[in-house]
């Protein structure tokens, strides 16, 4: 198929072009461990299970569609180079992706990125553009350097390429969970462009029907609730701020919408400062660093948002990409210990 194509990629992935991805990922990617905490399993009088995927590579679960989506590239498009738009763990992940293929790649990111995000871009090897994510369209930047320099471009969610990559963190799941005797009962997504969420969905949709997926938001970029809800796709409002800046998208993408709104059993929000407590809660008891945006699903659960006595919920840890002095300063800005 042709890359000048990119249609015909915005469709969702099957169940065989997910396995097909994790084949390809095989030795490349890492397959990401699924922890588990028993005192925490008995304070909370059901079984807490979280998927970490801040230790693949790069640091997050991105890898795993930006590998599928270039090493699918034919040699024509390689030398043509990428460009991507991301606050940062699509950026390193996709900078990473063709530093293994010998291709160039470039990337832009919002002036208000974390500085370890750039600086990690840049270290894999990515030529970085800024621009004003209050007054310019990530999108529509991108599209314009993209087509002077005529790159190949590497969304972060709208390709079944990527879903397909990003679906083999749910294959993954699914056989952790059955080697420990559980079949889950929910799987709790963090959500920004809805890409992973999507991908989980299908997934379990076609291995674990019973499964109960929601995507989680922080409340300020509640968009794929407010979507979900509403049955089409809305925007959040200009300027907000969280401090979940790995999922602070403008709206749900076409794509990862049409598969959302009939698979997830819901989406939820959280605050801020639930998404700061549970950062502490997993540094104490799983002895993990989770950035804010990938905290969600976790909050979600320590919150109360969704019940978890007498259920086994996954929560997925998207990414561990969180600069060491920012990440201090939330732990110390914690409200309240759990357990």
């Amino acid at each position: 198929m042709s890359e000048e194509t990119p249609d015909q990629w915005v469709e969702a992935p099957t169940l065989l072009q997910v396995k097909d991805a994790a084949q390809a990922l095989n030795g490349i990617g890492i397959t990401t461990p699924l922890l588990e905490n028993s005192e925490v399993n008995s304070e909370l009088s059901g079984r807490l299970l979280i998927k970490s995927e801040i230790s693949q590579r790069t640091g997050s679960f991105k890898f795993r569609g930006a590998y599928n989506r270039i090493r699918q590239m034919d040699n024509a498009a390689r030398k043509r180079g990428v460009i991507a738009y991301s606050s940062g763990n699509h950026a390193q992940a996709v900078a990473c992706a063709a530093g293994l293929f010998g291709i160039e790649a470039l990337i832009v990111m919002p002036d208000d990125a974390p500085a370890y995000k750039i600086a990690r871009t840049q270290e894999l090897g990515a030529e970085i553009v800024m621009y004003n994510r209050a007054t310019e369209s990530r999108e529509d930047v991108a599209e314009r350097i993209g087509g002077e320099r005529n790159m190949v471009m590497i969304p972060p969610n709208e390709d079944l390429r990527i879903l397909a990559g990003a679906g083999t963190m749910a294959l993954e799941l699914i056989n952790q969970a059955k080697l420990r005797d559980t079949v889950l009962d929910v799987v709790l997504v963090p959500c920004g462009g809805g890409g992973l969420t999507a991908a989980t969905a299908l997934v379990f949709e076609a291995l674990c029907p019973t499964t109960k997926v929601y995507g989680v938001e922080p409340k300020l970029f509640d968009d794929t609730r407010r979507s979900f809800e509403a049955g089409e796709r809305l925007a959040n409002p200009k300027g907000r701020k969280t401090i979940c800046d790995a999922i602070m998208t403008d709206r749900p993408g076409k794509l990862t919408f049409s598969i959302n709104r009939d698979r997830l059993s819901g989406v939820l929000t959280v605050s801020d400062n639930e998404v700061r407590n549970a950062m502490r809660f997993a540094f104490d008891h799983y002895k993990v660093v989770i950035e804010p945006g990938a905290c969600v699903g976790l909050a979600a659960v320590l919150a109360g948002k969704i019940k978890i006595e007498g259920q086994s919920i996954a929560v997925i840890a998207t990414g561990g990409n969180v600069d060491a002095a920012c990440y201090c300063k939330i732990l110390s800005e914690v409200e309240k210990k759990f357990i």
